[in-house]
């Protein structure tokens, strides 16, 4: 294991988020404390509680976890993307480093962004609705499982980009309809049927739906099933991520 460079990889990631800390921490937070001001303290009040939570506090955890997948995804598409971009890639790729120790640097650095991301939108969730944790370890290791698996996607996408437009259109186009499909703002089981079954073959659904039983010890689906597809999700896009670098898909164009 080359620790170094793994180390200088993760080091240079993380300084360049410390140089765009506006754009990759503060703005989203801002975005989503505007939610909180909207959703939890304005109309919160006129909303009736979900499982014997308030609104407003029912939807900080899907709230937070719409901005940890855009970061995740956008931090480490970009990670990955922007040496594509500059030609630096074939550097990473002749150094003395293996493609397991170069996506653990990138996907270490954006995870470790996303879940601190993740920790100052909560603080900020407390100024505005009441929030507590029935399960804080469990809460911990959904975060980083859930950080860690979209991650991987942000980095596939950033081997599949080929241009800066294409960094931005999964995200967009298919992750955030599915959040805000997924239960972000409301309990999947105030759906009627057929809708309600439809919904749960939404992978976004089991990880908001886990995420929140941390929180509030209610679920939409059973936890079980929140793990498995969280531990689904990493290994799927740790096989992409591999074939992509046994093929060179991308990377050796």
């Amino acid at each position: 294991m080359n620790g170094h460079g793994i180390a200088a990889i993760y080091r240079f990631e993380m300084a360049r988020w410390k140089r765009t800390l506006w754009q990759s921490l503060v703005t989203p937070v801002i975005t989503t404390a505007l939610y909180f001001v909207v959703f939890g303290s304005a109309l919160g009040s006129r909303m009736t509680a979900m499982d014997g939570v308030s609104y407003g506090a029912f939807i900080v955890p899907g709230l937070t976890l719409l901005a940890v997948f855009m970061q995740s995804i956008f931090n480490a598409s970009f990670g990955i993307y922007f040496p594509k971009f500059t030609g630096t890639i074939y550097e990473l790729l002749s150094a003395p480093i293996s493609s397991f120790e170069a996506v653990l640097a990138y996907v270490g650095a954006a995870v470790t962004k996303s879940v601190i991301l993740a920790l100052v939108t909560l603080a900020t969730a407390l100024l505005f609705v009441p929030l507590r944790v029935d399960h804080p370890v469990a809460m911990i290791l959904f975060l980083v499982g859930i950080s860690t698996g979209f991650c991987l996607f942000g980095f596939a996408i950033g081997v599949w980009a080929q241009n800066f437009e294409q960094l931005q259109i999964i995200p967009m186009l298919i992750i955030t309809p599915l959040t805000f499909l997924g239960g972000a703002f409301y309990s999947v089981k105030a759906l009627s049927e057929p809708f309600r079954t439809i919904t749960l073959f939404n992978p976004i659904v089991h990880v908001i739906s886990g995420f929140r039983w941390s929180f509030y010890s209610i679920a939409d689906v059973p936890v079980w099933s929140s793990v498995l597809v969280t531990v689904a999700i990493i290994a799927i896009f740790m096989a992409i991520i591999a074939w992509m670098f046994r093929t060179g898909y991308r990377l050796k164009q």
